[in-house]
């Protein structure tokens, strides 16, 4: 079996790694760089469970230096999708799998739906339809990603958690392709279930992904110390209500409530979200346009009318701010003025680093101020709401202008 994994970050060096080293399949990666030189020169190396591992594996920045396979895993950022399909499509023959490791709403999510919206194509994720058409998705094995990695140096992965790696058919049906792939992954050791309804998972690691990851960036926190605040919390657990509102019209069954899922979440621990992990080692974030885009995907096909979601233009709009700042094209100083190491996990918010709350003289909703070493915008300090959905309102729709880096949750221009 010849396996390609294309874009070798931390999810997807972390599965490189362990194919690589179960030895069973003829295993390649994609990448570029540093990473890329590092993983020539010594290996890809693998940190689990305090042990370090190198797997040899043949890397190479241009896909068509490694032929037509049959399996192409896509682990890069779903925003980088469209930019690489010329360096992707050489990989495909007639018979290849593309499984794809993407967060948010697929491009490929109305492929064998059933229903009035069967074959629809969201302009939103596959502007023009390009991916559509370009890789075809009778050729796609939907994925849902939970273990938690990040890239300590190049050619470096460190895991930190989970392992398990759902897949499924868009039609539902468990084929002999997604079952022999379930099969060498779990030989891997890595869990593999194969999903009847894989739709049904994607959305609940998505009600992660849109409330966790903006949050994670604006405020410098782990998943934990989000978890932990009650700030933080309620403005993640209101972003969830929405997006709930937006699956269920589309007939999506949440299997498990929505504090489950934060509580999921905290119990990863002190992980940085990749939108974070992005922010600190400067590279191009999804921001504002990611938040956009994911709300119209979503929203596009239930009704020409956008649902109300006046917490996702809330942290769209505090993005915004942030971009404003610069804090996006380099990593963001503290309030206290020094920068934020790459990979630490000591610029986070926390009790011990939460000011007492203050109220807002505009609105009187009760505040909360990140204090030294809580991970602020550049220039002034960053507020968030601490108690109730209430404070994401609609009144967010409505243009209110203020010095950039200083936002509150609730007030903010309509960036999304």
């Amino acid at each position: 079996m010849r396996v390609t994994v294309f874009g070798a970050g931390a999810i997807g060096g972390y599965v490189a790694a362990k194919l690589a080293i179960a030895g069973s399949v003829d295993l390649s990666i994609v990448a570029r760089g540093a990473h890329l030189e590092a993983i020539k020169a010594d290996g890809l190396r693998l940190i689990e469970g305090g042990k370090e591992t190198v797997a040899r594996v043949k890397a190479a920045a241009r896909a068509e230096e490694l032929g037509v396979q049959d399996y192409v895993v896509l682990a890069l950022k779903a925003h980088s999708l469209a930019p690489a399909l010329e360096q992707i499509v050489p990989l495909l023959g007639e018979g290849t799998a593309v499984v794809t490791m993407q967060n948010g709403v697929p491009w490929w999510y109305f492929y064998k739906t059933g229903g009035a919206l069967e074959g629809t194509r969201l302009d939103a994720v596959d502007p023009g339809g390009t991916i559509w058409q370009r890789i075809g998705p009778e050729r796609v094995i939907g994925s849902v990603v939970y273990p938690a990695a990040e890239v300590d140096a190049p050619g470096l992965i460190r895991h930190i958690e989970g392992k398990r790696f759902s897949l499924g058919e868009p039609s539902g049906e468990k084929s002999e392709r997604v079952t022999r792939l379930a099969e060498e992954m779990i030989a891997a050791g890595l869990q593999a279930p194969v999903r009847h309804d894989i739709r049904s998972e994607i959305w609940v690691k998505l009600w992660g992904n849109l409330s966790f990851n903006p949050i994670s960036a604006l405020t410098g926190s782990t998943l934990a110390a989000i978890v932990a605040d009650e700030g933080t919390r309620a403005v993640a657990r209101a972003m969830m209500l929405e997006a709930q509102a937006i699956g269920e019209s589309l007939g999506v069954r949440f299997p498990i409530t929505i504090d489950r899922r934060i509580k999921g979440a905290g119990d990863v621990g002190e992980h940085k979200t990749s939108m974070l992990q992005d922010l600190e080692r400067g590279r191009p974030m999804r921001s504002t346009r990611w938040l956009r885009r994911c709300r119209s995907s979503v929203a596009s096909p239930v009704s020409r009318r956008r649902p109300s979601t006046p917490c996702w233009r809330s942290c769209g709009g505090w993005q915004s701010s942030a971009d404003v700042s610069g804090s996006v094209e380099s990593p963001r100083p503290r309030c206290g003025g020094s920068s934020p190491r790459p990979g630490s996990t000591s610029n986070t918010l926390t009790s011990a680093s939460v000011a007492t709350p203050t109220r807002s003289h505009s609105t009187g909703l009760p505040t909360r101020s990140l204090s030294k070493g809580s991970g602020c915008l550049p220039g002034a300090r960053t507020r968030i709401s601490s108690i109730s959905r209430s404070n994401c309102r609609q009144g967010a729709d409505e243009p209110r202008r203020r010095a950039p880096g200083r936002v509150i949750l609730g007030e903010l221009d309509d960036a999304v």
